[in-house]
């Protein structure tokens, strides 16, 4: 289930996130969006949240907090420049993060630019954000397994500044700028959505026995009731 205030913005691209997802809002800082939250949590299993630092702590619902409401859960955090040193609380987000580290100066002397160019995946997906994300799903998936194998409730970190200086650590190459696009078309689906047609990559799993899917389409943020 996808969280959200209901007196936030959201960006275009939660279309193609919230696929699989129910998707509800909930106002922390009222009575009722807290309780509706606690009930949440009493019957979850993982708890992922990207929000800034402290931001949810000072909700109640930091890591200690929600474990001790439901021993055994997996919280999940996601951080712009992680959690120690001068900017550790600072908020930001890919964009942000990029021109911090160098990526945008870097990619704009690849292409010949004399401005900033971010380093994209695809329209509208930045690379620190999706890689930062498959990155928590396999954190979560890790500590799962510990979780069922020697118990306790347990936090996965990741910060998109840390995704970024893994990605530079793996190097260039050379000229890739110019490299040839691959084609995606075997891997792209069209699907009915909240959203209306939604073209877009479908499960990188392949399981031996049951094909890989979404049970649920890609709704807009607060179309189901926040219960299980």
């Amino acid at each position: 289930m996808l969280v959200n205030s209901p007196n936030l913005p959201n960006i275009p691209a939660i279309a193609d996130t919230s696929r699989g997802k129910r998707s509800a809002h909930l106002d922390l800082l009222t009575g009722d969006g807290r309780a509706t939250l606690e009930r949440l949590i009493d019957d979850a299993h993982v708890f992922s949240q990207g929000y800034r630092p402290g931001g949810l702590a000072a909700l109640s619902f930091g890591p200690d907090e929600v474990a001790k409401r439901r021993p055994g859960i997996v919280y999940a955090s996601l951080t712009a420049y992680g959690t120690q040193g001068p900017w550790a609380r600072r908020r930001g987000f890919d964009s942000l993060v990029q021109t911090a580290m160098g990526f945008n100066d870097a990619e704009a002397r690849a292409f010949r630019e004399d401005k900033p160019h971010p380093l994209q995946m695809q329209m509208q997906m930045q690379m620190l954000d999706m890689a930062s994300g498959f990155l928590m799903a396999f954190g979560v998936s890790a500590a799962l397994w510990k979780q069922q194998t020697e118990g306790g409730s347990w936090h996965v970190q990741v910060s998109l500044a840390q995704t970024g200086h893994w990605l530079r650590g793996l190097g260039r190459i050379a000229d890739g700028v110019h490299a040839a696009k691959p084609d995606f078309a075997p891997y792209l689906e069209t699907v009915e959505s909240g959203f209306g047609a939604l073209k877009a990559v479908t499960p990188s799993a392949r399981l031996a026995r049951t094909p890989a899917g979404y049970a649920r389409p890609s709704v807009p943020p607060g179309t189901s009731e926040a219960r299980w």
